[in-house]
């Protein structure tokens, strides 16, 4: 009776229990078993001594899938290729339930190794056909492959297929991967382009070699042309006739050799003809055959992309944030827990790096990229008209980098919330690349017989790991929802495709997985009903050769004002066709207002208002020809224009690419690629601005002399070893000319160079703009600085300096010292004749002091400046210090009667980053300063936030007399919870720190290990211990009474390190814009390089807000790995800025918006800017306005404005 009255008790429990769990989530999707419906294929691969992984890389690429209607009842159908097991055709009977029809079809495959799954109406006969790509068999017959044509259904209702792929030409024997259908050249039928990937020799996979560019390689796709359209007009053929291809590639231009993985049919430019996006595996480029609109393609990838992935799988291209240009995601092999991290990760090799510039490669990253279309930037087009778009690679700033192994991306809205979304398989039977197994085996290889090697086969690692659902924020960006939406189950999955199989007005999901049932996930949406989740689905009926009217392009706006963006082709993710059907999800709009169809041929039709949550028909029929506007948009007036060429300027910035890491194996970034500085100023007193370029090491600054047109004449400064660093033009000797100050960077020394290297340098001008080194004007630096910025702290009546010091070569991240080096050239004017210093002029020699210790004693202790303004940050009429630096806060020094004494409770100080840069601008228009900071943005694998913070732990730890440096993340542990780990993998950390070997011997065991693992707790204790809170480039506004507020950039501020900043009304609105530029060349290799940024304006509202421009919208691209950027007025007086680029040329641009230059004097720090609305603006005029950036010291006005009050030293 107890027992039974214990048992009483629980009951009411397990009734709240059993409530609580009935009102969990239902997920998104939901997967059915085969038991429901009637799919069993699995895809069943049996390893043997013969074939097996370690023979063929290729065995477990697995097979796709493909969706169309086979017997014509109006229901999407399902095709799933087999490798060794038999092809499967399911016909859809309704209610997510299907019958096997594969027998009296008769498309098994014929004992083929069927890959990809291509469904086209080929022969334009109403009935749905299927193109089976094949490979793997070394008998070319075994390959050939297949055309399903359909024959139409049996008496019972089933579809009867015919290979003919002969017959129509396309019987292709390359080792195919996939295949696409599309009209390459507008003739109104659709050709054929195979996608290969054959491994003729192991060792191409993994050895750099020249690559083969002239079509000779077996490992080159094929273009095929449907000649049909060609025959008809030549009466060659009844009218339907069947199709006949023809091979075209070579005088096509498809010559580039590759492992073809993955390929997507797109119109990339929006010129009216396909482009063709191929994604290789290993070391061979991705390719961008750009259509040239005559029958030729030329690959552009290399103009198009900065980098790609290294084994890129599947791919597919879609709108992911509004703005109407297709974006490209594509898969690779980055795992998002640290243990498979560390499993996989080898050691850095700059050398290869190199290597592959050498050799012509293409920079790529073993991680999935997500390629934003920025659009087609200005002026950028061939010399035949054909224009490129420019892409910024974001994956890591999109969430979506870190997907395991991975091989279908699918982009739609799945949950019809108005963004499209991000479904991703995943898995692979047996872990050829675990770095263990791979020791391991290259050590066991030439004794093992090929039965033991089945047996080790068989012990190898496996990645069963689920799929990831990332739902779309519209913005670009994705949240990882797979476990909310229920595609958490392990598998080993290849082939995707979505369809509405149930009718019921959403996307479900089916999947293709090696050695399980195929997936079929029902999407749950509709039955949950929600309110703002609408859709519209658009059916496409061509015309003659093109029935399905692939190629079609639907385009329409939202409410919201989200453009939008649909391409007509199936032939998406890996290896498979998705529903040839355009599904859009509506979010919130319950209708479409001009719904804009754009047919191959150019016909347009617009259908003014489309009620959403339905399936709608257009026809090409009852499309019109395009007018001549809409073939020909109207291009819009830009803010900035770049007047580069116009002007004859050719000068490029030079530096040798010295290896950093070669020092410091576990470096972050290199230290010797800052450059160029730019700084202007009126150097040879003719009244123009003049500019100087700051020269890398042993290379000489060039002085770029302003001519009375606006052009320029180069000349060079004095020869000299250090590379230049921050460059500041002032009046140092107070003869009322500018001498010019150069701050000694960079690492790239010999020991016996180092003294000389980092003293840094004062140049006396004569007045002509002829410089003298004064050798005894500056105390002995021997820092590698970063920025020198000029102010009258000490109100003597000449320029005081601080100096930035950056690192201490060879031992970062240790700290190293700034300095204050007041002016005595006034001291020196008292001086009686007979004891002052003068030069061979008469005049007095420049002297500079350290007075770090007497006026501002916390820059002794030192720290990682990258840049710094004096400023007043309170309004109280005195020069602060404001600096920024690595692993730093930004950093008040308030002015006290000439002593600098750090802010307190600014909130700044909890704001550690990776600062690089600052502006200063009255942004929101109160009076007071605020700033932009320059940081190391958001499109990078340090997520830094106060909960997971980036740290550094240094010190020389194993007492050998190098300095150890090691960053730490938080990665995920196999159990999915973050812990704080090395950013590096083992290799790179035992070289740095050879005890690490001993630690830890497997890469496992060092995967598993946390950094309290790795390091003892001595060595932590003594550690130099480092953090960073915060990436994001942010506008820090002015509370006033000493404290800040600050907030991240807009997004696109974030997809790169920004460094030189520029604060102006550019367009005329009377708030002050800015300009932004970055890039980073020389980051590891881990992520590789940061150079997502093509520039950026930013149109501020007046109110401390800020929007992005497109580069269209802006006239601004600068592409390259930006560091300074600068103004001043040309000999007519109009804006002209200007942009270096490390290892690139100098960009010149014109604002278009009228503006009037004030110029000041050098005692005036700000003025006082009357606007049209009567309102008051203060504005600084700082000596050194940004990162290695030193604008013409005045102030822009616009029509309407004045200078008011000004303030002076």
């Amino acid at each position: 009776m107890k027992f039974v009255h214990q048992s009483c008790a629980w009951l009411p429990l397990l009734v709240l229990f059993a409530s609580l769990s009935g009102c969990k989530e239902k997920p998104l999707f939901e997967r059915l078993d085969s038991s429901e419906t009637g799919i069993e294929f699995a895809n069943t691969i049996t390893d043997s001594d013969s074939l097996n992984i370690l023979n063929y890389q290729y065995i477990y690429n697995g097979g796709g899938v493909g969706v169309g209607d086979f017997n014509g009842d109006d229901k999407p159908d399902l095709f799933f290729a087999g490798n060794q097991v038999a092809n499967k055709l399911y016909l859809n009977e309704g209610d997510l339930k299907f019958r096997d029809v594969t027998g009296t079809a008769g498309v098994g495959g014929q004992g083929r190794w069927c890959s990809g799954v291509s469904v086209v109406d080929v022969n334009a006969d109403g009935k749905m056909d299927v193109y089976v790509s094949t490979t793997l068999h070394k008998q070319a017959a075994r390959r050939a492959n297949l055309l399903y044509v359909n024959q139409g259904n049996d008496a019972d209702g089933n579809p009867r297929f015919r290979d003919m792929a002969a017959q129509y030409g396309i019987a292709d024997t390359t080792y195919t991967t996939h295949s696409a259908f599309f009209d390459y050249d507008n003739d109104g039928d659709l050709d054929l382009y195979v996608l290969v990937d054959q491994i003729f020799d192991e060792k191409t996979t993994a050895n750099l070699r020249e690559q083969k560019s002239d079509g000779t390689s077996p490992n080159v796709d094929r273009l095929y042309r449907n000649m049909t359209m060609e025959r008809r007009s030549k009466g060659q053929g009844p009218q339907p006739s069947m199709p006949l291809f023809v091979d075209v590639s070579r005088e096509a231009g498809i010559l580039f050799e590759g492992f073809g993985l993955g390929m997507n049919i797109c119109d990339i430019n929006r010129d009216g003809w396909k482009d063709i996006y191929v994604t290789n595996d290993f070391a061979s480029n991705d390719l961008l055959y750009i259509n040239n609109r005559n029958g030729t393609f030329t690959n552009r990838a290399r103009q198009a992309f900065k980098h790609t992935s290294y084994s890129a799988m599947g791919n597919d291209v879609a709108d992911i944030n509004h703005d109407g240009l297709a974006d490209i995601v594509a898969m690779d092999m980055l795992p998002e827990d640290n243990l498979r991290k560390k499993s996989l990760m080898g050691g850095s090799n700059y050398f290869v790096y190199q290597e592959w510039d050498r050799l012509g490669y293409e920079h790529q990253y073993a991680r999935n990229t997500l390629q934003l279309n920025r659009g087609v930037p200005p002026g950028n087009a061939d010399t035949s008209g054909v224009k490129l778009p420019a892409f910024s690679e974001i994956a890591m700033l999109a969430g979506v980098a870190e997907t395991e192994w991975s091989w279908a991306p699918l982009l739609a809205d799945f949950d019809h919330d108005g963004h499209r979304d991000l479904l991703v398989t995943n898995g692979f039977p047996r872990d050829v690349t675990d770095r263990d197994f791979t020791n391991y085996y290259s050590g066991v290889n030439n004794l093992l017989t090929d039965a033991m090697r089945v047996e080790l086969i068989a012990k190898m690692p496996t990645v069963k790991v689920s799929n990831y659902g990332f739902r779309g924020r519209g913005d670009g960006t994705f949240e990882n929802l797979t476990d909310r939406w229920g595609l958490n189950e392990p598998s080993f999955s290849n082939g995707a495709a979505y369809a509405d199989l149930d009718d019921d007005g959403d996307l479900d999901y089916v999947i293709n997985n090696i050695n399980d049932e195929a997936f079929v996930y029902r999407n749950t949406l509709t039955e949950k009903n929600p309110d703002k989740a609408h859709f519209l689905r658009v059916r496409f009926v061509g015309a003659d050769a093109n029935p399905g009217g692939l190629g079609a392009m639907l385009d329409y706006e939202l409410p919201n004002g989200n453009k939008e963006v649909y391409e007509h082709t199936p032939y998406r993710g890996f290896l498979s066709s998705v529903e040839p059907v355009a599904h859009l999800g509506l979010g919130e709009a319950t209708t479409v207002k001009n719904l804009k169809v754009t047919w191959p041929d150019g016909r347009v039709q617009v259908l003014p208002s489309v009620n959403a949550d339905q399936t709608i028909m257009v026809k090409i029929a009852d499309a019109q020809p395009a007018t001549s506007s809409a073939i020909t948009p109207t291009q819009p007036v830009t803010l900035l224009r770049d007047i580069t060429d116009s002007l004859g300027l050719a000068y490029r910035h030079e530096e040798a690419d010295f290896i950093d890491f070669n020092q410091q194996k576990t470096l972050l970034h290199k230290f010797s690629e800052y450059g160029p500085a730019l700084a202007v100023g009126d150097v040879n007193g003719d009244g123009t601005q003049d500019m100087i370029v700051g020269g890398s090491t042993d290379r000489t600054a060039g002085l770029l002399l302003q001519q009375t047109d606006g052009r320029f004449t180069v000349k060079t400064l004095p020869a000299k070893l250090a590379e230049d660093a921050g460059l500041l033009l002032f009046d140092a000797d107070a003869d009322g000319d500018l001498d010019l100050y150069a701050v000694s960077g960079g690492v790239e020394y010999r020991p016996d160079q180092m003294t000389d290297a980092l003293q840094h340098r004062l140049y006396v001008n004569d007045g002509r703009g002829t410089f003298t080194l004064a050798p005894n004007a500056l105390p002995k630096t021997g820092v590698s600085g970063s920025c020198v910025k000029a102010a009258d702290y000490d109100g003597d009546g000449d320029l005081d300096l601080f100096v930035g010091g950056r690192v201490e070569p060879n031992k970062y991240p240790a700290p190293v010292r700034s300095f204050i080096l007041r002016n005595d050239v006034k001291r020196a004017e008292a001086r009686t004749a007979e004891t002052s210093t003068t030069n061979a002029s008469g005049r007095d020699s420049p002297r500079f002091t350290d007075v770090t210790t007497q006026v501002a004693p916390t820059l002794v202790k030192g720290g990682l400046t990258c840049d710094a303004l004096w400023t007043d940050v309170d309004n109280d009429r005195q020069i602060d210090l404001l600096i920024v630096g690595e692993w730093e806060a930004p950093t008040v020094l308030r002015n006290n009667k000439g002593r600098f004494d750090p802010l307190k409770a600014s909130g700044l100080e909890s704001k550690t980053g990776f600062w690089n840069s600052l502006t200063a601008g009255d942004f929101d228009n109160d009076g007071d300063t605020d700033y932009l900071a320059g940081n190391l943005g958001q499109n990078t694998l340090l997520r830094a936030s106060d909960e997971r913070p980036v740290r550094m732990y240094a010190g020389d730890f194993d007492n050998n007399g190098f300095y150890d440096a090691f960053t730490t993340v938080y990665f995920k542990n196999a159990k999915g919870q973050y812990e704080e780990y090395p950013y590096f993998g083992w290799d790179d950390m035992v070289r740095q720190m050879i005890g690490i070997k001993k630690r830890y011997i497997q890469y496992a065991a060092f995967g598993q290990a946390t950094i309290n693992d790795i390091l003892t707790e001595d060595e932590r204790s003594q550690a130099l211990k480092l953090t960073v809170n915060c990436t994001q480039t942010s506008y820090i506004e002015n509370l006033g009474n000493g404290t800040f507020n600050v907030r991240p950039l807009p997004l696109p501020a974030q997809t790169a390190p920004v460094f030189g900043m520029l604060a102006q009304d550019i367009d005329g609105d009377g708030n002050l814009d800015a300009v932004l530029v970055g890039n980073d060349s020389g980051s590891d290799l881990v992520a590789g390089r940061m150079d997502a940024f093509d520039g950026l304006v930013l149109r501020g509202d007046g109110k401390g807000g800020f929007t992005a421009l497109t580069p269209q919208q802006s006239g601004f691209y600068v592409p390259g790995y930006a560091k300074a950027v600068v103004s001043w007025p040309d000999a007519a007086g109009r804006c002209r800025l200007a942009v270096s680029q490390n290892r690139g040329a100098v960009r010149i641009m014109a604002f278009q918006q009228a503006q009037t230059f004030a110029p000041v004097d050098a005692k005036t720090w700000a003025v006082d800017v009357r606007l049209k609305n009567g309102r008051i603006r203060r504005q600084e005029i700082p000596y050194g306005s940004s990162f290695y950036s030193q604008s013409a010291r005045g102030v822009w006005l616009q029509p309407g404005e004045s200078v008011g009050k000004k303030y002076s030293f």
